[in-house]
């Protein structure tokens, strides 16, 4: 009799399984109604089924079947009465064991230290989130010690002791050289298997590449921006396998280089200066260009008449004083004898010298004062930029006026940057064209006075 009504179980089990199934595979309410409609006549003809081939057994049967089935439940029942006494009992003693060890904890001080250990762990976890150690040691060590620091259940000496290499971990790390096989993402989104050489939490470089540490993402990256003067320090540190090297190590852990890396180069500058740092910077080449050109011109001629200052007897027309002398000792028909006469002769030799020595000066001297005043302008410029993106936006963020702010500030600069230079350039040409006229003074003054002298004593 149990086995039958153990078959109209699992048939009513199937029935339902088999309703599951295909009301799974309805597609509209009415397909949905038909199905169940179908599934409970089935169910209630399988029910009719069991329940005519139970009544067809005989009655002494049935009543065996039925007192079976009672001394059964009873005996389950007193199971079940004494499993729930178990665990009643089990539990109480739980709690009171709990409240024993809390006590003796409490007595012996260990919630402070677990507390203390939740602390250094919290604490830490925060250190270690940003640490590049952990590109080499990912291994949890972050999760464990937030789930430790967050846990409100009394510590294991297992999770004590995990806690104190966590930490001791660090230390020894924070102060080693290491290298090790890592992954690391290039700039392309490219994920690259390579050794990576990392000083201590500081700096970490790769294949003569400096690297990133992305925490949220626990992986390294190839800084987008390298410093290209810092690279050599990168592919000696990598190539190095003892002794000392001279290298980069970055106190902030990225923060210094990150910043370093963002600096604009000379060709961003320039382009922040717009039309206006163009003009400054073509400004000042025409200068510089006049500048050299001027400088090395009167440097051949200082030297040419330090050379004919030798030999004042033999005046040539290869320099300026040459030229000079030979206007007041040409031929026979510039001979003067009137002193007044020669020493016009000489002043007028002296000023067709003069522009050449002093050619480029007055360009130089506009220049220097035109490059401030340039300056000024890209600077009013710059701020009507950063005006007109403050009045458009309607907020004061610094990203929109980045830009207008650049263009002044980089204006100012260049101006000043090409004016400075170009003064102290603009005063070397005047200091040495001086030097030369009065040398040409002095040996022409010189000469009219001998050859008055002369005339005096004739």
């Amino acid at each position: 009799m149990s086995n039958r009504i153990l078959k109209i179980c699992s048939g009513l089990v199937l029935m339902s399984t088999m309703a599951m199934g295909s009301l799974s595979s309805a597609q509209t309410l009415d397909d949905v109604l038909a199905e169940a409609r179908s599934v409970r006549e089935a169910a209630q003809a399988l029910f009719q089924q069991r329940v005519a081939e139970f009544n067809a057994t005989p009655a002494a049967e049935q009543q065996r079947l039925i007192q079976q089935a009672a001394v059964a439940r009873t005996a389950i029942a007193a199971t079940v009465q004494e499993k729930t006494n178990t665990f009643s009992a089990n539990d109480l003693e739980i709690s009171r064991l709990a409240t024993e060890l809390r006590d003796k904890a409490n007595a012996l001080g260990l919630s402070e230290v677990f507390g203390l250990a939740r602390q250094i762990a919290g604490d830490t976890t925060t250190i270690l989130e940003q640490s590049l150690i952990n590109a080499q040691f990912n291994d949890g060590r972050v999760a464990f010690l937030r789930e430790f620091a967050e846990a409100n259940t009394m510590a294991s000496v297992e999770e004590l002791e995990r806690v104190a290499f966590e930490l001791q971990q660090e230390i020894v790390a924070s102060g080693q050289v290491a290298r090790f096989a890592g992954t690391v993402v290039e700039a392309n989104g490219e994920t690259l298997n390579t050794n990576v050489v990392r000083i201590g939490p500081f700096t970490a470089v790769a294949d003569g590449k400096y690297l990133a540490y992305i925490p949220s993402l626990n992986r390294l990256n190839v800084m987008p921006r390298q410093p290209e003067e810092l690279l050599p320090n990168a592919v000696a540190l990598e190539a190095a396998t003892s002794g000392y090297v001279q290298t980069i190590v970055d106190s902030t852990r990225g923060v210094l280089l990150g910043m370093f890396v963002e600096r604009p180069t000379i060709e961003e500058r320039i382009e922040q200066g717009e039309s206006v740092g163009l003009i400054i910077i073509v400004v000042g080449a025409l200068a510089l260009i006049a500048f050299v050109y001027q400088l090395i011109y009167l440097i051949l001629a200082r030297v040419a008449v330090t050379k004919q200052m030798r030999n004042l007897q033999n005046p040539t027309k290869d320099n300026a004083l040459g030229r000079v002398l030979l206007a007041f000792k040409g031929d026979g028909s510039k001979i003067e004898q009137d002193s007044e006469v020669a020493e016009l002769r000489i002043s007028e030799a002296v000023m067709r010298e003069v522009p050449g020595l002093e050619r480029f000066q007055p360009f130089l001297r506009l220049a220097v004062a035109a490059g401030p005043l340039l300056g000024l302008v890209g600077t009013v410029v710059g701020m009507i930029i950063t005006f007109q993106s403050i009045t458009e936006s309607g907020s004061s963020d610094p990203k929109l006026m980045a830009g207008g702010i650049g263009q002044a500030m980089i204006a100012t600069v260049l101006g000043l940057g090409v004016a400075v230079p170009l003064l102290f350039a603009g005063a070397l040409l005047n200091s040495l064209s001086r030097s030369i006229v009065q040398i040409l003074d002095e040996q022409s003054t010189g000469m009219l006075a001998d050859n008055i002298e002369k005339r005096k004593h004739v």
